[in-house]
């Protein structure tokens, strides 16, 4: 999974990099982008702290 999540960003050249920066901007604003940041920042917060939650779990 790793390896071809890899080979998808690693086709991304700085143009493709650019535009979908523009594009987020058009779509979200300015002032939107810092809160989707955030919530996606604690949602893989959350979404790592249930998975070592789980490897404990299964390691009782």
């Amino acid at each position: 999974m790793f390896f071809v999540l890899f080979m998808l960003l690693g086709t991304f050249g700085t143009t493709e990099i650019v535009v979908i920066v523009i594009l987020a901007l058009l779509l979200f604003g300015g002032k939107k982008i810092p809160e989707l940041m955030k919530g996606l920042g604690t949602g893989l917060k959350e979404f790592k702290k249930a998975s070592e939650n789980k490897d404990s779990i299964e390691e009782e």
